[in-house]
């Protein structure tokens, strides 16, 4: 019997390729919801259920899903501190796949970039991060962005929320040592483009990703569920999926 994978948000852009890329994978389509939809219906129909809505809506998703004991790829961006508590508490009774990106390619650039970040230090090298996204993004920096920016805090051995400068404007004065700098474009329809930048005073290095299609995010996220199925509860990100060494 084919892998059984519900849709939450399938009426959007993601949606709609996810519905597309559910069927390219070999599993069945068990249903789907846009703005407002039956969570708890969907849980009951399905085997995972892939999640790119809103981030008001995950607190509630997650009380759903474990009720019903059905796997979630979550790829919701723009989670408060007290979003991603429910997702964790949610993936100690049901195995949760939680991601700010699902492209293999920045799944390694994090990787990478953490790397480059332990080696680089903070007093010689300051890390900006610059994204652009489309118009309708409506939050920001990206979650993307802020995965980046995590994954250089970690690197760093030090605590994001107390290194990341977000935006500069007016008279700011100099840079501090250790931030992490973030700046946010938005425009036109750009599917997605993250740049991270280590400055030195002798040199630059820059790890750069653009996505052209957002189907790259559909495609991880159906593999994400296809792994996910059978897992036992626990709180997995994209690396786990495409069996990258921690």
């Amino acid at each position: 019997m084919a892998l059984r994978i519900g849709i939450a948000g399938i009426t959007g852009r993601m949606g709609r390729l996810l519905a597309e890329e559910v069927g390219a994978a070999g599993a069945a389509l068990a249903g789907g919801f846009g703005r407002g939809g039956d969570i708890a219906g969907l849980a009951g129909q399905s085997d995972v259920v892939i999640d790119f809505t809103h981030a008001s809506a995950a607190a509630g998703h997650a009380q759903a899903l474990v009720a019903a004991g059905v796997g979630w790829v979550l790829g919701t961006s723009g989670l408060a501190a007290e979003d991603e508590a429910a997702v964790a508490a949610a993936s100690v009774l049901i195995p949760v796949a939680y991601a700010s990106n699902f492209s293999p390619g920045m799944t390694l650039m994090l990787a990478v970039a953490e790397a480059m970040a332990a080696s680089l230090p903070a007093e010689g090298y300051d890390a900006e991060i610059l994204e652009m996204h489309h118009r309708q993004k409506v939050d920001a920096p990206s979650g993307t962005a802020i995965g980046l920016g995590r994954a250089v805090a970690k690197g760093r051995g030090v605590a994001f929320e107390q290194v990341m400068r977000n935006a500069r404007s007016g008279d700011v004065g100099p840079r501090k040592a250790g931030e992490i700098g973030f700046a946010s474009l938005r425009g036109g329809q750009v599917v997605g483009e993250h740049a991270l930048l280590f400055a030195g005073a002798s040199e630059h290095l820059a790890l750069v990703h653009r996505a052209f299609d957002r189907r790259i995010y559909a495609t991880g996220a159906v593999r994400a569920a296809l792994w996910l199925f059978g897992r036992p509860p626990g709180l997995y990100s994209m690396r786990d999926v495409i069996g990258l060494a921690p």
